[in-house]
């Protein structure tokens, strides 16, 4: 019996710096947000470290083997789903409007299967109690509420006191890893030939070398490359 107790002692000492190790290299990520698939990443780890510590017969070695297994797996899939939008988006939950000019849509509601009474426990957590405060409220993949404020709720900035005419903040994605997203293109009432030209009086050589191109309201468009040496510097005279 002593002995049993004395090697479950040191299968946790032995354990629990192994999977520390392995959460840390899995990144920041896969702890602050935990989406679904990170989610079930975690109760697997908990599976496999529970049976290890539990169960003296379960193979020390092969636990360890399992843990760094599924942190590399973790990892790789993580960095495909960043180059891969597509499969990105197949492992996790899509956000979902469920609040639109303090109305709630039901239908996104019963779609995500979240109740009214989750929706005002969110938007108390957020100080909103009072759900005609909202503009946009967009439940997002990991299970949280984002929420936008109608202007006339929102807290005064240096631009509402006349400095400049306060825009809704909103940006949109434009260019995703050098696609152009049509849809998106079409809401915001411009075409796929104005905003070509936009990027090449911004100096774009190639499409393809957008990593992400947001466009807000008032038209700036904001760029992120997937190589830096890849946007044309143009000289100034």
């Amino acid at each position: 019996m002593l002995l049993e107790l004395a090697n479950i002692s040191g299968r946790i000492l032995t354990i629990f710096p192994l999977l520390l190790a392995t959460t840390l290299f899995m990144g920041k990520r896969s702890i602050g947000q935990v989406p679904i698939f990170d989610f079930l990443i975690f109760v697997t780890l908990a599976s496999v470290t529970g049976a290890d510590l539990a169960d003296p017969s379960v193979s020390h070695i092969h636990t360890a083997f399992a843990i760094v297994a599924i942190g590399l797996f973790q990892k790789a899939v993580a960095k495909i789903a960043l180059k891969r939008r597509k499969l990105g988006k197949l492992i996790t939950f899509e956000p979902t409007v469920v609040i639109k000019d303090g109305q709630l849509l039901i239908d996104n509601l019963q779609s995500i299967q979240y109740t009214i009474d989750n929706i005002f426990q969110l938007l108390r957590q957020k100080n909103i109690f009072d759900i005609n405060e909202v503009l946009l409220g967009v439940i997002e993949a990991n299970g949280d509420i984002s929420v936008q404020k109608k202007p006339e709720k929102s807290a005064p900035s240096i631009e509402d006191l006349g400095i400049k005419k306060k825009s809704s903040g909103m940006s949109y994605p434009v260019i995703i890893e050098g696609m152009m997203q049509e849809e998106i293109i079409k809401e915001l009432n411009i075409t796929k030939e104005i905003l070509r030209l936009r990027l090449q009086n911004e100096g774009i050589v190639r499409i393809e070398s957008i990593f992400l191109c947001t466009m807000n309201d008032e038209g700036k468009l904001h760029l992120a490359y997937s190589r830096k040496d890849e946007k044309h510097q143009r000289i100034q005279h």
